[in-house]
This record gives structure tokens, sequence and C-alpha cells, in this order.
């Protein structure tokens, strides 16, 4: 069944029009402009462009996904084969399944929302050409990464997104920003290396790059040792861009340091690209590898769980002065190990509880940081000491549709049912308490259980950022020093605002002539209403992406058999 009856001939090249069209309109940004297209701002036209590029990026996905056959979603669709480099029988193959066409729409959904967002709030920094062209090329690779299906132009695909990326932190990112990016550049390059080592392995064992032909040959062409030593090093570069609990520490200090539009698209669409690759290599490709490293890789995920909830605990209390972009980047290491716990377990049901977590994050996670970015523009600062003692009612009494919105993504993060976060969550503690045949029930039992202590944590650490900033302190913690009741940023006294946190010669709390914080701008509500409304939509009909996965999933599993 299709939406629209769309031909194979056109299927492929609008697959291929979406991996090529942002890298293409990335150099164009980069060109002078015609005469007629200049306009009064070059600045604003060139912003216009990044829009209308990943408009039209936006709308072939979505047409693409239209045309999509969903009753045999384990069929490569839209496929291209074209030889590229004969001598090591590297091709030019594309093409997308139920597991690859999701991630593909909400690549191409976030960085539409991204260009929209940045269009009226750009991030300070160089020319407004530069960051347009970057966040083009950034979005070419990921689309890449998800639709090839050749070994080396993985490889390719994934580093590309490397340097665009380290450029958006560095040029246009916060304070620390130097540190953040070379951090974060040198940990996901040492990881690609070991794990280029490990595709290439692959290949010249297997005597083929092609990922469909290694899926359904399903390890049987390896031997167990090297399926042994190919996961370990694949493995280990897809765990640093997850990031997988202890390999993480790079992640908190980039979001922290990111312009608003880098965090999003680092947390709602790069991480998600080392997941992908466990997905979609490393369980089709070498089984027995993965079961041998599965307990392992479980066992990381869920300290990852708890770890990273207990971070945020840390960041939360009162007087920790804790950063809320870096607890919303903490709790990222959280959500991705539910993913890496549901992959670990080898089952249909865990499985594909990870690539619902992973949209699910993609979505929530993309909202919160657009929303953190906002409230940091209004405040001058994302200190939650500073955010709660600013005003005894906070978001709520200042910024009302702010605060609702802010409450309403914590508790999808949270995992309510009926929102987007629940069913990831569920299903990959499903998937534990049953493991695939050849794994130790007992400890993915445990694992299991510890997965839940972490949604507890995750409840109170979410619910406390809630009360806090939404809510305020009460009136004994919200006592403020003349030096904290104007937040301060590099340049000078925040705009927008802030000073206007506590009347002036007030140290008490907020009185009902305390001036309101600007609430949701039009822009911000176009940017925002998608990802809202995507997941309500994704927790009221979870159908709609199991339907897409569950199939495809099935087949990987048992080695391209239906």
């Amino acid at each position: 069944m299709t939406v629209i009856d769309i031909s194979p001939s056109v299927m492929q090249f609008l697959l291929a029009f979406i991996v090529v069209a942002p890298l293409l309109g990335a150099l164009a940004a980069l060109l002078p402009a015609p005469p007629g297209l200049k306009g009064k701002n070059p600045d604003q036209a060139v912003l216009r462009h990044g829009v209308t590029v990943t408009g039209a990026v936006l709308v072939a996905a979505i047409v693409l996904a239209s045309g999509f056959d969903h009753d045999h979603p384990a069929t490569m669709q839209a496929t291209t084969d074209i030889s590229w480099i004969p001598a090591l029988d590297v091709r030019i193959h594309l093409g997308i399944d139920g597991i690859s066409l999701p991630l593909l729409v909400l690549t191409a959904l976030l960085t539409f929302l991204c260009a929209l967002y940045s269009y009226f709030k750009l991030p300070a920094g160089p020319s407004p050409k530069a960051f347009v062209a970057l966040v083009l090329v950034l979005e070419s690779g990921t689309l890449a990464t998800f639709a090839v299906l050749d070994l080396l132009l993985f490889f390719l695909a994934f580093e590309m997104v490397l340097i665009p990326m380290y450029f958006l932190i560095n040029r246009w990112g916060g304070d620390q920003r130097q540190a953040a990016a070379w951090k974060f550049i040198l940990y996901t390059l040492l990881g690609s290396v070991v794990m280029l080592l490990g595709l290439l392995l692959i290949g010249l064992k297997s005597g083929t790059f092609d990922m469909v032909a290694l899926a359904t040959d399903n390890g049987r062409g390896l031997t167990t040792s090297v399926q042994f030593i190919a996961v370990l090093a694949i493995g280990l570069g897809l765990a640093v861009k997850t990031p997988m609990w202890p390999l993480h520490s790079w992640l908190p200090d980039a979001h922290t340091a990111a312009p608003t539009v880098g965090s999003v698209l680092l947390a709602g669409v790069l991480l998600k690209m080392g997941t992908y690759g466990f997905v979609r290599i490393l369980l089709p490709v070498a089984p027995e590898g993965m079961r041998t490293f599965a307990p392992y890789l479980a066992a990381f995920a869920v300290v990852g769980i708890v770890y990273g909830s207990l971070a945020c605990l840390a960041l939360a209390r009162t007087g920790a002065k804790g950063d809320l972009k870096r607890l919303i980047a903490y709790s990222s290491v959280g959500h991705m190990g539910f993913v890496l716990l549901g992959i670990a377990t080898m089952t249909p049901t865990g499985v594909n509880g990870a690539l619902f977590a992973n949209i699910a994050h993609g979505l929530i996670t993309g909202l919160l940081f657009f929303l953190v970015g906002a409230i940091k523009d209004r405040y001058g600062t994302a200190d939650l000491d500073t955010l709660a003692g600013a005003t005894g009612a906070a978001l709520y009494g200042r910024a009302p549709r702010l605060g609702a919105l802010l409450a309403f993504a914590a508790v999808a993060s949270l995992g309510l049912p009926g929102l987007a976060g629940f069913w990831g969550e569920m299903l990959t503690l499903f998937g534990a308490y049953s493991p695939a045949e050849g794994l130790s029930r007992p400890a993915f039992r445990t694992f299991m259980a510890v997965g839940a202590f972490g949604t507890l944590l995750t409840a109170a650490y979410m619910l406390i950022v809630v009360r806090r900033v939404c809510m305020g302190e009460h009136a004994p913690h919200s006592r403020l020093s003349p030096d904290d009741r104007t937040p301060q940023t590099p340049d000078g006294p925040e705009p927008s605002g802030a000073a206007d946190s506590q009347p002036s010669g007030s140290a008490g709390p907020r009185t009902a002539t305390t001036p309101q914080l600007s609430d949701i701008h039009p822009y911000e509500a176009a940017a925002w209403t998608p990802l809202a409304a995507l997941t309500v939509v994704a927790g009221l009909w979870p159908a709609v992406l199991l339907g897409l996965t569950d199939p495809a999933v099935q087949q990987l599993l048992a080695g391209g058999k239906s």
C-alpha cells in the first residue's frame, strides 16, 4: 500500500535528490548571489536560501515516504546501484526500508526547522554564508548515512558530518566552545579510525562491501573470530558517536557550548547515526560477534542510564549552579542507553523499541534544546539556580506558554504514557525481559530492573526541573544578591527582559508588578509545533512507526529471510 503511486524511477530520483541537494545548496550558498536575488540584505538572502533548500529536501522526503510501499517495508526501495570504484568493488548503492525511512524524514524535518529558526534568530558568529553552508553539508552527510548501502560509502557519509559540526561549535558556540569542539572532533575521529579498520576487515574477508548482500549472508561468510574483531572495532566507533558510557564525556561539553540549532541537530540527528550503524551493520552482518558482546553492551547501556540520571539529579539540585543545557545533554546519555539496551537484546521487540526510542528522542530532545535556547536568550543564562530564583512564579508567571511547552517536553522525556517517549523505553525493557536465544536471561532481567529504576530517576530530575524553572523557588530560596538579579553575558547585561527578573531594590519573591518576559514568538511556534505535535501522534498511534520498522527488523534478524 502506498499513499500515492510513484514510479520506481521517480522514487530513485527523489532519494538521490534528498542526498545530493543539500550539498549543491551548500555550494550555492558560498557563491555570490545573482544580482536579482541579493535583495536589500544579503545575509537574510542566504538564510532564506537555507530555508528554501532544506524545505525542498523535506518536501521530497515526505513525497518519498508517501510513495513508499508500506506493505513491503522490509524490501529496499528507491534503490540506485552504480559502480563507482570497480577495483575495490565500491558502488554508489542507495536505498531505504522501514528502518531508514523514519530517520531520513526526521533528519529532513529537524534540519528545516533549524534553518527556519536561524532565519529569525541567527547565532552570533562569522558570515551567515558559512553557517548556512555548514548546516547543509551536515544535512547531506546525515541523510547519506541513512540512505547508503555500501560500507565504504557509509564510512564517508559518517565522517562527512564531523567537520561541519566542529565549526558550528567552534565558531558559533558559547563559552568554552573551542575546547568543546576539539574534544568532539578528537573523540569521534579516533573512534572512526578504529571503525574503518573493522569495516575493511568485513569487506575484505567477505569479498563485498554491499550491506544488503552482507545482511542476507548473515555472517555465514565470516569466521567467529573475524566477527568478534569486527564488532569490537566497529562497535567502538559507533559507541563514541551514540554516545555510550564511558565514551560520552565529549557530549555534555559539546551541547553546552553549541548554538541552539547545533544542539538540536547533534541530539536529534547525529547521535542516531551510531545506533543506526549497530542495527544496519553489526546485528545482521556479525550476529555471532554481537551475541558475544551483547551482555557487555547491555551492561554499559544500563550504567549509562543510571549515570546520566544521577548526573542530571546532581545538576538539578539547589545550589549546584547546574546548566540546563548540560542537564539535557546528560539526559541524552540516559535515553541513548535505552536504545543500546534494546539493540543488545537482539530480539525484534528490543530492536523495534530501540528504533522507536531513537525517533522519540530526536523529537523530544530536539524540542527541549530549542526551548532551553529560547530561555537562555531571554534570561541571558541557562543556570538553573538563576532561572529558579529569578522570580517566585518563574516561567509560568512570566511566559506561561513557554513554561507550559517546557513542562510538556519534560514529561514527554520522562516517558509519560500517551507520548512518544513511553513506547521506546517500554519495548526495550520488554525485550530485555526475554532476550535472544543464547543470551543470559538472569543477566538481562537484572539489566531490565536497573533500566526500570533509571526511568524513576528520569522522572525525578525532570519533575525537579519543571518545578524549579517553571514554578520557581519558595521565598526562602528565591532571595538573590544584587549581582545575581541581572544575569550577565560575556558582552554585558542580557537584554530581552533578563534584567527584569527582579524589581529594582527588592530581594524577595516576585511581585505582581514584575514585567513579563516575551512569550513564544510566531517563528518559535512555527519551529516547535511540529515536534510537539509529532510527539503526541507517535505516543497515541505507535503502530504507524512500528508498522514500518517491525517487518524490516524481523527480516534483518532472520538473515534476509522473511
